[in-house]
């Protein structure tokens, strides 16, 4: 298994476990959790290759399934032991996030030959399961809150598309792609970093506009 291949399921696993502990904060049953934990693990992948017009990666390999159910398992047995689950679904989320950007450029290169489709499928291969996940858990979206979240996930996978597009071995523009968008992730959740916001003209209210 290469190290790319590794981020895959690194990042399937890691996104049925921020869907399972989801449906802990919702207090759902067993088939809640696997249904969220199945949910978040391969949605941005199968978004992905259905854009990309390739064989859906877990209806080619089952294996991805058994890991969402095995994970969604472990999270129902251990949350009710973990105390902030939320701030743990939050740091799960920032590596998942990571390690799904930088597959899905790499898919999305490899697949196309074209940087900018690379990227694309990145983001939508990093930030799609989680997105889902909070509309079906009806968490506050990331969509909604001003944290950085899908640039940190465009970063990484710009990173390694251009690294990958200037000679780089596969793993180190991974490596380098990883680390740059779980800082950035990191850093927001840690530090509360920000991107500018819109501001409307001051006396306008923006529910008017």
């Amino acid at each position: 298994m290469t190290s790319i291949e590794t981020l895959d399921y690194v990042g399937v696993a890691l996104f049925a476990a921020t869907g399972a502990l989801a449906a802990s904060r919702k207090q759902l049953d067993i088939i809640g959790f696997l249904f969220l934990a199945a949910v978040t693990g391969i949605g941005g992948g199968t978004a992905r290759d259905l854009i990309l017009d390739v064989p859906v990666f877990w209806i080619s390999n089952p294996i991805y399934l058994l890991i969402c159910a095995g994970t969604a398992g472990v999270i129902y047995i251990t949350a009710p032991f973990v105390e902030s689950r939320y701030k743990i679904l939050l740091w799960l989320d920032a590596v998942a996030l990571a390690a799904y950007g930088v597959f899905g450029a790499h898919k999305g290169l490899m697949v196309t030959g074209s940087a900018t489709i690379g990227i694309v499928m990145g983001m939508l291969t990093g930030t799609l399961g989680g997105i889902i996940r909070d509309i079906l858990a009806r968490e506050a979206s990331v969509l909604l809150r001003r944290e950085i979240y899908i640039a940190a996930c465009a970063i990484g996978a710009a990173i390694y598309v251009a690294l990958n597009k200037a000679g780089f071995e596969p793993w180190a523009a991974a490596a380098v792609g990883y680390v740059m968008a779980f800082g950035i992730r990191g850093g927001t959740i840690k530090f509360g970093w920000r991107l500018p916001a819109y501001r409307s003209t001051p006396g306008r209210d923006p529910e008017d506009i």
